[in-house]
């Protein structure tokens, strides 16, 4: 698991993603071929002659961005992506520079009208001057936290969606030469409007196009019924706010599954979404599927997920490779749309 705790330590707040983007073009070195994009996009691509694929899995944060600092020294902030008040509060700040701190609110305040826009982050400075000394405004932080592994359980800052790049990372080493046209996608900007996803298909324009992301879980006390658990097995997506998953795309990854006896759940999510919505509407119109991660306790310091469940996702992920080179036998098997 060291691969996976060097990538939930990398700083990758969206808009800043440098860090994480150069620890990832170290993994895929002698991969294939290399790129970066403007927006900050790391490509990966494997060339082939049979249909092309994407997958992309986003490899930017949430975070916060220092906005105000008042006359005491403490900085307020706006969030980075999706924030709840509540899950932040006295968590531990690092900003891009090294300066931590704990993200706070003011004593007096009623937790139940608690907002971000209340909330300041306590670096320690005595005074206004001292703070600017040590914190610019615009200057973005990480949510801060250890990495923890016991038996098959991982803790941490950041699975979502350092999981998903983990597999496609693992996925590009384990893959079996094939005729398919792949590229690998790490994906910026996600957290704050999937604009990573949308420049990554106008650039490649490919046949197929899956999204390795996350997903939340409906197994634990007085949470919302969804019929996905922490260690049964990698989602197919089926519809979340975003997407209704190409029937087709969707039938190769169960098929994939099936034939290498990967377990697998079903997944309809009724909030959030994920870059195969921003996928499939570029270009015309790209035929979208996606594969998620089970998680619990999404967008907080302390998030859970399953070593089986990303050791499958690889599988899987290679298992589509093979099953797109073999490709006009699996239309057959396949619904036609």
């Amino acid at each position: 698991m060291e691969l996976l705790k060097k990538l939930t330590d990398a700083f990758g707040v969206s808009g800043s993603e440098c860090d994480i983007a150069e620890l990832i073009k170290g993994e895929l070195e002698g991969l294939g071929e290399i790129s970066v994009s403007p927006l900050g996009n790391v490509s990966l691509h494997i060339p082939g002659n049979g249909k092309k694929i994407l997958f992309a899995a986003h490899m930017d944060e949430i975070g916060v961005m220092a906005r105000f600092i008042d006359d005491n020294g403490f900085v307020y902030i706006s969030a980075v992506g999706g924030l709840s008040a509540h899950t932040a509060l006295n968590s531990r700040i690092r900003f891009e520079n090294g300066v931590c701190g704990v993200l706070s609110a003011g004593e007096k305040k009623e937790i139940k009208d608690l907002k971000i826009t209340d909330m300041f982050v306590d670096i320690g400075a005595k005074n206004k001057a001292e703070a600017e000394s040590m914190i610019s405004l615009g200057m973005c932080g990480k949510f801060e936290s250890n990495f923890e592994i016991s038996g098959n359980t991982i803790i941490s800052r950041v699975l979502d969606n350092r999981a998903g790049c983990f597999a496609l990372i693992k996925a590009a080493k384990e893959l079996e030469k094939c005729d398919a046209d792949i590229y690998f996608v790490f994906t910026s900007q996600e957290e704050i409007g999937l604009r990573g996803a949308a420049t990554a298909a106008y650039d490649i324009c490919p046949d197929y196009a899956i999204a390795v992301d996350i997903t939340d879980t409906g197994d634990t006390p007085d949470c919302e019924k969804m019929a996905v658990k922490l260690g049964d097995g990698p989602c197919i997506k089926i519809m979340d706010k975003g997407i209704v998953t190409n029937h087709l795309v969707r039938d190769i990854i169960e098929t994939a599954a099936k034939e290498e006896n990967i377990p697998y759940q079903l997944e309809i999510l009724t909030a959030g979404s994920t870059d195969a919505s921003m996928l499939q509407f570029s270009c015309g119109g790209i035929k979208t599927g996606a594969i998620s991660i089970p998680l619990r306790y999404i967008h907080t310091s302390s998030e859970m997920g399953n070593l089986v469940d990303l050791q499958n996702t690889v599988k899987l992920i290679c298992a589509i490779c093979k099953k797109l080179c073999n490709f006009e036998k699996t239309i057959d098997n396949c619904r036609k749309i």
